[in-house]
């Protein structure tokens, strides 16, 4: 048996803590993203001035609808009257478009970025070291790759857009409202830091319950993802029940942090709304009383209430986006971090060439080695193996031995704290990783396939392989007529992990794959344990072909393969405890002997 499951989890994972929300400025999230803002430097212009132009033409309707009143209905004049309403009309159309403009381009620039930082999370993901995605969920990292970057798309392509278009709008709505009466502006501008304050004062808190809030709904994702992977576990042990239950208590616990938020929110909106149209009414009073008296006219005033309700409604609309400004910086945090983590296996900066004249084509000499997840235990301990070029080598021990071990050490997934890998004269940890890999093939024991067609699987183990190398390798593997079986053949789609084949049938194609790959190393996890009599057969045929003048070591689990191998070392708690041939074994090391009982079925 694989002893991939001597490293596994606990059963509390070990999940990366998680950080608290910085306590920057509101707008600080755009100097994490200026970089991506600065590849569109054309479209972030040609926005910028659709929204001054829109801004500018919105202050000068506050003109028009003085000069409409003052010139048009005061005066009684039907062609003053038409001939402002024109000009107002002309304001409002030139308007339609510089907001579609901007719309446009500013939306565009949100896709864009959001599509940018994908591309660069993700790129950074599959480099990171196995042992990141043992310590961190995989759900709470799928949600920051959809749920935060799509999050940044809306604020970007619309709220930040929503944000600067309001703060331009005061802005100027409060330069207008000076020049048209200083008296009235003064009862006005006294509302505005009391509506500011509070703001500010209440952004932060809904800053850190965005935080929670996304990260809550990340581990409503992870809980889901994993049970909807196990669904057969949990089927067969009749717990759909308790799951269901489980899952309501995840999702309340989020609706319950995503209820704090939206109160404070909606406290912050209310408030905003209520101190400024209160300042609205005490001016509207103060300017009807001079109209009254004959110290401005209507069209003063009229202008004015229009100037200040842009202003009333634009702080409003800042203060409402203000929280999903908060709620983009906490997304933008939370990328960041995957951005900032930093692989612990990396390609060197000067990489070695392996030398293919060694004699010894893999060697391990001296290694030990403990998972992070288990620093008190070692998985491999003072390790020392030698594999001829074009030899087979047979690894036998108990679940927990080091094989599997083993094998992840070979494509340095782990680097060990002692000792050297070699792969010719040369330490693997000098290699580029590519270069490294690439020569291997691994057949585990557990079949990994995509949610893709055969020929992508297959296809898998060399992307420019032709379709009738493809054919060829399927037919090598004896897996030519169970394909040609499926509905679409070569073009039928396996489900997630070939969850539309049978066990055998996943292997066979795995099997297909490191054919096509043609490797100088095979790796192989027990690849017939899945199979049937005949298919195992089969494939142990075109196995031998393809281990001919190959480097393979094979995880044993089956008398064939330890008979089949030139020579077999057998592993125990991460040594080495013996070597030699089937014969030699079963008479010289007890643990060897008691396995091939147990295991192989031989005396």
């Amino acid at each position: 048996m694989s002893d991939v499951a001597a490293h596994a989890p606990s059963d509390e994972p070990n999940q990366a803590e998680k950080k608290p929300p910085s306590s920057g400025k509101p707008l600080s999230f755009l100097a994490a993203l200026w970089p991506y803002l600065t590849r569109y430097k054309k479209i972030m212009a040609g926005a910028g001035a659709a929204l001054i132009m829109t801004s500018m033409i919105t202050l000068a309707l506050g003109q028009g609808v003085r000069l409409v009143i003052d010139q048009g209905i005061v005066s009684q004049s039907i062609s003053a009257l038409n001939t402002m309403l024109s000009l107002v009309m002309l304001l409002v159309v030139a308007m339609a478009i510089g907001t579609f403009i901007r719309f446009y381009l500013v939306t565009i620039l949100g896709e864009r970025i959001a599509a940018d930082i994908r591309n660069d999370v993700f790129s950074h993901l599959v480099r990171m070291h196995p042992n990141y995605f043992e310590e961190n969920q995989s759900g709470d990292i799928m949600s920051r790759l959809t749920t935060d970057t799509t999050l940044l798309q809306s604020i970007i392509g619309s709220s930040l857009s929503f944000a600067l278009r309001n703060a331009l709008t005061v802005s100027g709505g409060i330069i207008m409202l000076l020049v048209t009466n200083m008296k009235l502006s003064a009862v006005v501008l006294l509302g505005v830091p009391a509506v500011i304050v509070p703001a500010l004062w209440m952004g932060r808190r809904v800053r850190s319950l965005s935080r929670e809030s996304q990260d809550s709904v990340a581990d409503v994702g992870s809980y889901a993802g994993e049970i909807i992977r196990q669904i057969k576990t949990v089927q067969s042990y009749a717990r759909e029940r308790f799951e269901i239950k489980a899952f309501a208590g995840e999702v309340d616990l989020a609706f319950q942090v995503a209820k704090r938020r939206i109160k404070q929110r909606s406290i912050l909106m209310g408030l905003v709304i209520l101190l400024a149209f209160t300042a609205i009414a005490a001016m509207v009073w103060v300017g009807g009383y001079d109209v009254m008296t004959g110290k401005m006219t209507g069209g003063e005033l009229a202008a004015f209430v229009f100037y200040a309700l842009m202003v009333a409604f634009g702080v409003a609309g800042v203060s409402e986006v203000y929280g999903e400004i908060q709620r983009a910086a906490g997304a933008t945090e939370r990328l960041m971090e995957l951005l900032q983590e930093t692989s612990l296996i990396q390609s060197p900066a000067v990489p070695s060439q392996a030398q293919a004249e060694s004699i010894d084509h893999l060697s391990f000499e001296g290694v030990t080695f403990n998972y992070p997840s288990r620093p008190d235990k070692p998985a491999l301990k003072n390790l020392n193996i030698q594999v001829k070029r074009g030899e087979t080598v047979a690894l036998v021990g108990p679940s927990g031995a080091g094989k599997s071990t083993l094998f992840e050490m070979l494509f340095r997934f782990y680097d060990p704290q002692q000792g050297v890998i070699k792969l010719g004269d040369t330490d693997i940890r000098l290699l580029e990783l590519d270069a490294l890999r690439r020569p291997m093939a691994l057949v585990p024991q557990q079949p990994v396939l995509f949610s893709n067609n055969v020929w992508h699987n297959i296809r898998y183990g060399r992307p420019d392989a032709s379709d009738a190398d493809v054919i060829a390798a399927a037919k090598g593997a004896h897996a030519y007529d169970f394909i040609m079986d499926l509905p679409h053949g070569f073009d039928s789609d396996l489900g997630e992990s070939g969850v539309r084949l049978s066990g055998g049938q996943k292997q066979r194609v795995v099997i297909a794959r490191a054919i096509l790959n043609d490797p100088d190393i095979l790796l192989l996890d027990e690849a017939t344990s899945a199979l049937d009599a005949e298919s195992e057969h089969q494939v142990q045929k075109a196995l031998e072909v393809l281990m001919e003048n190959r480097t393979t070591l094979i995880i044993a689990h089956r008398l064939a393969t330890v008979l089949g191998a030139d020579r077999t070392i057998v592993m125990d708690q991460g040594e080495v405890v013996a070597e030699g041939t089937h014969a030699s074994l079963v008479a010289t090391s007890p643990l060897y002997k008691r396995l091939a009982e147990l295991q192989f079925g031989a005396r």
